[in-house]
């Protein structure tokens, strides 16, 4: 079936509209689309959430979040906050959700909509999330038309919770309703990487054992859990990012060409690639913890004084995993991501076996975030007289090639998506459960009382020293010809 254009007079009910992931995330994602010309005007925008709140007290949290970079976008802001209305209610209680109903069928009765379009953002934690959706089907489900629920991670905290939530959503809603929103899946970069490997030839045929040495997909951000550690002390790094995000960054990496780009064809795929991955080995990684800086500047993750005491909460991983098929047996894959080190960015890193010993690999980077970028890794003559190999590097990155574009944030893509019916970046049931199956024996291994403590590094750091061994361990090789990017210039001497 066609996906449904959400047009006109659709209804976008965001729970949880009091919160710091509607204001800062949603509602702007939101006013994006509208922004942009991709929400009619018709739509007709709920917020619901136990906080008493006028409509204007909650505008006034909005606003200041609604991105206008130019003085015509600035003239959209009332009228995006115009569309919004507020009702307050309990999550497990029927009374707001009647309400709610009553407004939605007004509202569709006065448009004269014949086939109701409803979509609901659970902007929630996942405690709720079961009884929102009781509440939703029983008293909010559009019986004579289409409705599509957004669920926010985290899907879980493991295998155990993650099937738990599955078997309570399952009977409320199919699998064509949910929307698990990763939004890794929605940024510019990762939605590109199904076009950038079967759309290029050149890439398409090397993209294998044969001519790949290794990859790695790294997260870095420059702060700790600023105040936030007692949540982070029973989440950890692994569940925050690798499991999820740079899971599913890897799996669009390495997946079969699918039979069509439908959205299950792709998914299908992804299902079959996580089955292909090895079991994780507990003695084959680096687990890390930040420290106070080496100036001071800089607290350790323990001085947060919302972290247990001794707490051995990750803040850094290193991952090697093995895809055992015929296209990736061998190739090491490492996910790695930390806090509070020495830079903030999101890249793609596949180093290309060597054509001798004496050259160096060609890479290929893929830079998610920030400033998207593309660059290729080159060995070249030096220009002139000079008989000696340089690195250079073919670049694309974006906002020096391409002028003018609105590239939209992965919450206004991933809504759009939604509203649009199309579920090619969303997590399947199947897939959210391959992916916690990897995953939870190590964690469980990780957070048992006999658990190893993490490697101490110092905040501001690349992360633990052992970093670089580990990385040439698992076959990265790093060159010893110097690289100067993006530009080349002669040497002093």
């Amino acid at each position: 079936m066609a996906p449904i254009e959400f047009q006109e007079n659709t209804v976008i009910t965001v729970f949880g509209a009091s919160g710091d992931l509607a204001k800062k995330k949603t509602f702007p994602a939101l006013f994006g689309l509208f922004r942009e010309g991709h929400l009619s005007a018709s739509t007709k925008i709920y917020g619901y959430a136990r906080s008493h709140l006028s409509i204007e007290e909650l505008k006034s949290r909005i606003r200041p979040f609604l991105k206008t970079p130019t003085e015509e976008s600035k003239s959209k802001v009332e009228p995006f906050l115009d569309l919004i209305s507020y009702i307050s209610g309990p999550y497990d209680t029927n009374e707001g959700f009647i309400k709610l109903n009553d407004d939605i069928v007004k509202f569709e009765k006065d448009a004269k909509v014949e086939e109701p379009h409803r979509l609901f953002y659970l902007a929630l934690p996942p405690s709720v999330f079961v009884d929102v959706a009781k509440q939703l089907k029983e008293n909010v489900y559009a019986t004579n038309g289409v409705t599509r629920i957004i669920v926010e991670k985290p899907f879980g905290h493991d295998l155990k919770s993650s099937r738990e939530l599955q078997e309570q959503l399952a009977p409320l809603f199919k699998e064509e309703e949910l929307f698990r929103i990763d939004h890794y899946l929605g940024k510019e970069m990762v939605k590109n990487l199904l076009n950038l490997r079967f759309g290029n030839q050149f890439l398409n045929s090397s993209w294998n054992k044969e001519s790949i040495q290794s990859i790695q997909v790294s997260f870095k951000e420059p702060f700790g859990t600023e105040g936030r550690g007692g949540y982070f002390d029973s989440i950890g790094i692994i569940r925050d990012v690798i499991q999820n995000h740079l899971l599913q960054v890897l799996t669009l990496l390495t997946i079969e060409p699918p039979k069509s780009y439908d959205s299950e064809s792709v998914r299908d795929e992804k299902v079959k690639l996580l089955k292909a991955i090895k079991p994780l080995d507990f003695n084959d990684l680096i687990v890390g913890q930040y420290t106070a800086s080496e100036d001071g500047t800089k607290p350790s993750y323990l001085d947060d004084e919302t972290v247990n005491p001794g707490s051995k909460a990750v803040t850094f991983a290193a991952i090697p995993l093995y895809i055992d098929n015929e296209r990736w047996s061998g190739v090491p894959i490492v996910l790695r991501a930390g806090k509070a080190l020495d830079v903030g960015k999101v890249e793609i890193r596949i180093q290309y076996k060597p054509t001798s010993p004496e050259v160096p690999s060609n890479e290929l980077v893929i830079r998610i975030q920030p400033s998207e970028a593309i660059y290729i890794k080159l060995n070249t003559k030096q220009p002139g007289l000079s008989t000696s190999s340089t690195i250079v590097d073919l670049d694309l990155t974006y906002k020096n090639r391409f002028e003018n574009f609105w590239i939209p944030e992965a919450y206004e893509s991933l809504i759009r998506d939604s509203l649009r019916g199309d579920h090619s970046n969303f997590v399947r049931d199947d897939e959210l459960d391959e992916s916690w199956a990897l995953f939870t024996p190590l964690l469980n291994h990780l957070e048992s009382d006999s658990a190893p403590a993490p490697i101490l590094y110092p905040y501001g750091s690349r992360g633990p020293k052992e970093l670089s061994s580990f990385l040439e361990k698992h076959g990265y090789v790093f060159s010893e010809t110097t690289y100067q990017w993006p530009v080349t210039k002669p040497s002093s001497s």
